[in-house]
């Protein structure tokens, strides 16, 4: 079907990681101060807030536009921590999988009944990378693993930000609804970690979130494997959000909703596919390959 190369550029590891079960598993009411831990402050501060320059070098200098800053958001954070409407909660789940050329084969726990497939589209240039080259292939060895995940911070959020807003309080309206995104995006790091951790390829101890290099791994992504989320250049198409929260019952379990636009409500929302494999490394579709892959979509049998 595609007009790109259908030969893997992606080698299957010797071995296969083992999760160690094939549950849903639903926290609820997560430690929030610990997810704050695991916040990336470029993100947070710079992204969101609009400091200029290295945050967390200027607030170890003790500068003083930075250290307002972290003041503000720490009033904010202590805000959030006081309030029962406001909570973070995560579902994931390991699954058999498969590749099958650019399709990616979910099973269920017999590792052989197919519960749903999705199709990544694949690079035309460069390393002719595909999602799906991550997963071991049909017919080649023992059945492969993959997780997902959903984490969120909410749901009090908007309705607490909308009345700061109205009562003029936009800085700390602001400020709630960054907290909220990067606190669901550090839980998304935090989760990732443990994920690896039940996988037995992640680090043979504890990451201590006041150990700067090791924390700085985390936000570089240096471990093994890689996470992905619908909407990003490897897998553009938010469509296929609806099949990962059908299969971790998403809604059922932590109340985030998909709008129309197959978007996350609350907005503080994470969703992600976890791969395991060693060489898995975050790569672009350009243009012209994500109008190929909606046409292979569009071309596939209802």
């Amino acid at each position: 079907m595609s007009a790109v190369g259908t030969n893997a550029p992606v080698k299957a590891p010797d071995t296969t990681p083992q999760p160690p079960d094939l549950r849903l598993h639903v926290l609820n009411d997560y430690d929030l101060d610990e997810i704050f831990g695991y916040i990336n402050p470029q993100m947070l501060y710079v992204r969101h807030l609009g400091y200029r320059g290295r945050f967390a070098d200027a607030l170890a200098d003790g500068e003083s536009k930075a250290v307002e800053l972290r003041r503000q958001v720490q009033k904010v954070e202590d805000i959030v921590l006081s309030r029962s409407d406001i909570a973070a909660s995560a579902v994931f789940k390991f699954f058999p999988c498969r590749s099958d050329g650019q399709w990616l084969v979910i099973y269920g726990p017999d590792g052989q009944s197919e519960l749903e497939r999705f199709y990544f589209g694949r690079q035309a240039g460069r390393e002719g990378l595909c999602l799906a080259d991550y997963a071991r292939p049909v017919g080649a060895g023992p059945v492969d693993y993959l997780a997902m995940f959903a984490t969120t911070v909410g749901p009090g959020v908007r309705a607490l930000s909308e009345r700061w807003k109205d009562s003029g309080r936009y800085l700390d309206s602001h400020t709630l609804q960054a907290l909220a995104i990067e606190s669901a995006e550090g839980f998304a790091e935090l989760l990732h970690k443990r994920i690896r951790s039940m996988w037995n390829i992640g680090e043979s101890s504890g990451t201590k979130v006041n150990d700067d290099s090791e924390m700085q791994n985390l936000f570089r992504a240096r471990y093994r494997g890689k996470r992905y989320s619908f909407g990003y250049p490897a897998c553009p198409r938010l469509e296929d959000q609806s099949k990962l929260f059908q299969l971790l019952d998403v809604t059922g379990s932590i109340g985030v909703e998909l709008t129309d636009g197959y978007m996350m409500d609350p907005e503080g929302s994470v969703s992600a596919v976890v791969f395991h494999h060693p060489d898995a490394k975050y790569f672009n579709l350009d243009e012209a390959d994500i109008e190929r892959l909606e046409r292979e979509i569009a071309g596939l049998p209802a």
